[in-house]
């Protein structure tokens, strides 16, 4: 199989997904429990039934189910989600819109530490195979690896945002926010340090392992032995022989980080108080606000099978052997 029919295959299989993305997503939401047009009235109109039957006619809940499905099927496709039940009736992208760069330089900082400590720590443990460094930067991973992230956050700020006050707390920026530009940088990154940085230790392990045992796998291949047969240094051997080809099983990792960054933390942005959209899907949980889920979960799908496409593809190119699987 060429890349082009390689590429055509993954496109096809990429549209498959995002439909059925789409409908699994009206779906799961009709069934879940309570009515959040009765819950709102009870918190804000209470005993005015003619504003429940024109807030169901403004969502099309009145209608029958196979005509809501069509309207949303439309309505995904276009990226019209309709209105917040919560924020005034606010557009649903624009609340999105509001909090994705604070997602984004979230998780975005996180990865990229997450990545280089990985990639880092696993190439150092696989070059000393079996001796004491390579037991205790797997010990450290797995420790990392297995801790709840809301704990390792609330440890993190009971001790750099409590007893050693270093970092804030809580929060973006400080209120009130400075007007000057570098300051205001500055205040957002003191902000996002303890943040990022729990993301980044849960989450280096699992980078850590797959860099280690590829390359491990890596090196006792005959073209590695060759090459120390030949005299080739132990440095070079690493890095200009072995780590080209061990780092390929990164590649899906990679993107799919990436992929997910849209998606948020939502329990470390719950700890940390971090106005982004693992905030906001929590919020949007505690509240019943359908129509802000619903759009969330859809375009967390969308990038997801996007930078799974965007993986397949650079797999394709750097290894040609996966083009005939």
């Amino acid at each position: 199989m060429g890349l082009r029919e390689f590429v055509v295959r993954r496109v096809f299989n990429s549209i498959f997904l995002i439909l059925g993305a789409i409908a699994f997503n009206f779906f799961i939401f009709r069934l879940m429990p309570g009515d959040p047009v009765a819950i709102l009235i009870s918190r804000q109109i209470q005993g005015r039934e003619e504003m429940a039957a024109a807030i169901r006619a403004l969502w099309g809940l009145d209608q029958p189910l196979y005509v809501q499905f069509v309207q949303y099927f439309i309505n995904m496709l276009t990226f019209n989600f309709g209105l917040s039940f919560t924020e005034g009736f606010r557009p649903v992208i624009m609340s999105i819109v509001a909090r994705l760069p604070n997602t984004l330089l979230l998780m975005g900082t996180a990865a990229i530490v997450t990545i280089i400590i990985g990639i880092i720590t696993g190439i150092t443990a696989a070059a000393k195979r079996g001796g004491k460094t390579d037991m205790g930067l797997v010990v450290g991973a797995l420790t990392f690896y297995s801790i709840p992230t809301f704990w390792l956050g609330m440890m993190f700020i009971l001790m750099f945002g409590f007893y050693i006050p270093l970092f804030p707390m809580s929060g973006t920026i400080s209120v009130p926010a400075s007007t000057d530009p570098l300051v205001y940088a500055l205040d957002v990154a003191w902000h996002l340090v303890l943040p990022a940085l729990t993301l980044a230790l849960v989450s280096y392990g699992g980078y850590m392992l797959v860099m280690r045992n590829s390359l491990i796998d890596v090196l006792t291949e005959d073209y590695i032995v060759t090459a120390r047969a030949k005299g080739v240094d132990e440095r070079s051997v690493l890095y200009k022989h072995a780590l080209r080809n061990a780092i390929l099983p990164l590649v899906t990792m990679i993107a799919l980080t990436f992929g997910f960054l849209i998606t948020g933390a939502t329990l470390t942005e719950t700890v940390f108080n971090w106005y982004g959209i693992g905030r906001l899907i929590f919020d949007s949980v505690l509240s019943l606000n359908y129509p802000v889920l619903q759009a969330l979960f859809y375009i967390m799908a969308l990038t997801v099978i996007i930078a799974n496409f965007i993986a397949d593809i650079l797999y394709g190119f750097l290894d040609p052997r996966v083009r005939y699987d």
